[in-house]
């Protein structure tokens, strides 16, 4: 990256800033939409379950798109992806505003589902123009991978920041709600009997006109931190960019990251453990309320749980450069085992649900951080195995976020589903044990056994981030234009066998260069259809040009001193007169002159490299 000197502080911490508005909206939409919709909007289970499902499928399908757009947007005066950040900060403000207004009574049920299926799925979109930018900037940063690294650090631990004070925010509301509709149960179990009593009619104006404040708020912290990301933060050009790279094509990209093995590990890993993450806290709300018994310190409980996520973020970011990052990741995540299994078990001991929460909360802190730390890693590896290849970031990023996004929907919609099967009924003041039984498996069985899965697939993740560091450290010193080579055993075994038989005739050096050239030539569309194959053969062909010539000039210069030798002994058979002659002409030869010895330099060089 540019900037050896490292990226200032003061950009950090704005970049930073710039993911506050995706984690408020996203806390906000996860503790409080379903809530909303059915107690407040008073929807039908299977209509939120759609719903909020759509939303995130369709958010899901269009990141890999915008980021595919985003990496063949032209730089600007203003930079290449801040644009894409200043046009969607206001339509985006103005579709969450919409998310939580609710329409007038005469609408009927059907345009109430479309109106806020609308509304979501706009909300998702243009929050996807805002967020693929801002998650494909840490490329753009300038600095190292460590520098890099840092502001991944930096940016987690002000996003968690912002997570406690949108939970803050959410929890007022939801406890202006359980106030309201506790009011509600006790004003209507006079006329209904125990356990029966749904407050469907009560309109509960006091918890929407909550919910439409919160919305005000969060609105506002959009704009500010947004005006900080773009006044604070300036783009800096990626490494290894110009202009005979190409832009591959939409369908040849996403084939491209499929193929790349340390991608695909990663992704897996990452969408089974926030899988598993967002079903648990998905239902954290509704687990409080209904299983445990601690509606009132649901509030507490989330802030203690979001806490210590704060705290745990700078831990790891000093853990992981002790021991790794794939070790960290396999620490932080087996945290969150027994803290579920103990709180499954024990849910009205409040005490040990507070200790288990702050638990919890540094393994969130874990998924949280790194696997984005791990990203720019993978990123880099691409960049030296696919040197051909440019713009290619914010398309490996909008895919991170794609499957993060369908993770999240995959949960909500799992979990609501769940709850309509169990017969779970909006607005009722008290459940069956069905549904008790529902929250638990959902808060803590399903959780583990998903993250276990994840957990699989981080442990085939292939990258060593140290060695790969030290690699491209390498290449950018001494010789950027290698940087196609690969760690691919393949390729090492195709570079070795091209080191063994380096010194080739001319003639024949001549026509393998060349042939080498149209290889590389005709190889150099970015498909990657077959990893070890045809991607290998692009990396290989570069290095086969490079050992040759390196190899020629070595040849070069042995054949010069075997031909001094040889001319020495001529200079004692010959006469006076023709040995200062010809002593001349070797001295004004010049050294590639293909002269009489040529061939006979070339058969002793030959000899002597052997």
């Amino acid at each position: 990256m540019q900037g050896s000197g490292g990226i200032p502080l003061a950009r950090k911490l704005c970049y930073a800033v710039g993911g506050v508005p995706n984690q408020i909206t996203t806390i906000a939409m996860s503790v409080s939409l379903q809530i909303f919709l059915l107690d407040i909007v008073q929807m039908e289970a299977s209509y939120v379950s759609m719903i909020l499902f759509v939303s995130r499928a369709w958010d899901a399908v269009t990141d890999p798109l915008l980021g595919y757009l985003v990496g063949r947007s032209n730089w600007t005066p203003i930079g290449k992806l801040t644009p894409w950040l200043v046009l969607s900060t206001p339509f985006g403000i103005l579709s969450y505003l919409l998310l939580w207004f609710v329409p007038g009574g005469l609408m009927s049920p059907a345009v109430t589902v479309l109106w806020f299926l609308i509304a979501a799925c706009l909300f998702e979109t243009l929050m996807s123009c805002y967020n693929v930018p801002y998650l494909s900037l840490n490329m753009f940063l300038g600095g190292d991978h460590r520098d890099r690294d840092s502001a991944t650090a930096y940016r987690m631990s002000v996003e968690m920041v912002a997570m406690l004070v949108a939970s803050i925010i959410q929890g007022q509301v939801v406890a202006v709600y359980n106030t309201e509709k506790q009011e509600a149960c006790q004003h209507l179990d006079h006329e209904a009997p125990q356990g029966t009593s749904s407050p469907q009619n009560a309109s509960l104006q006091e918890t929407q006109k909550a919910f439409l404040t919160s919305a005000l708020v969060m609105g506002a912290l959009f704009f500010l931190c947004s005006l900080v990301l773009f006044l604070g933060v300036t783009e800096q050009r990626a490494p290894f960019c110009s202009d005979d790279k190409v832009r591959p094509p939409y369908l040849t990209s996403l084939k491209m990251l499929i193929c790349h093995i340390p991608y695909q590990r990663l992704v897996l890993g990452f969408v089974f453990s926030v899988l598993a993450f967002q079903m648990s806290l998905g239902n954290f709300a509704l687990f409080c309320s209904h299983a445990a018994g601690l509606g009132a310190h649901f509030q507490h409980l989330l802030l203690a749980l979001l806490a210590s996520a704060t705290v745990a973020v700078p831990l790891w970011q000093t853990v992981l450069l002790r021991i790794g990052k794939k070790a960290t990741v396999f620490v932080g995540l087996s945290l969150f085992i027994p803290a579920s299994v103990i709180v499954a078990c024990v849910p009205s001991n409040l005490p040990l649900f507070m200790i288990m929460c702050i638990l919890m909360g540094f393994s969130v802190a874990t998924i949280f951080l790194l696997p984005w730390s791990m990203l720019p890693d993978v990123v880099d590896d691409f960049a030296l195995k696919h040197p051909s290849c440019k713009d290619m970031e914010p398309m490996f990023f909008s895919c991170y976020a794609f499957c993060s996004k369908l993770a999240g929907g995959l949960s909500v919609g799992i979990s609501t589903m769940t709850l309509q099967f169990v017969d779970y009924r909006a607005g009722a003041c008290s459940h069956g044990d069905g549904v008790v039984t529902a929250l638990i498996v959902l808060f803590s069985p399903v959780p583990i056994a998903l993250l276990l899965i994840g957990m699989v697939f981080f442990r085939s993740y292939p990258l060593n981030e140290r060695q790969s560091s030290q690699l491209q450290e390498q290449l950018t010193t001494n010789h950027p234009e290698a940087a196609s080579s690969s760690s691919d055993p393949r390729e090492q075994q195709s570079v070795s066998a091209i080191l063994q038989h380096p010194n080739a005739d001319a003639a024949s050096t001549s026509h393998n260069n060349t042939k080498t050239n149209m290889l590389f030539k005709s190889n150099s569309s970015p498909g990657c259809y077959n990893h070890h194959k045809k991607c290998s053969v692009k990396s290989s062909t570069v290095l086969l040009d490079k050992s040759k010539s390196l190899s020629g000039r070595y040849s070069r210069s042995k054949s010069a001193v075997q031909s001094n030798v040889n001319l020495k002994r001529h200079k004692q058979r010959l006469s006076s007169h023709q040995h200062s002659g010809e002593d001349k002409e070797s001295k004004t030869v010049p050294e590639n002159d293909p002269g009489p010895f040529h061939d006979k330099r070339n058969a002793k060089s030959k000899v002597s490299w052997v």
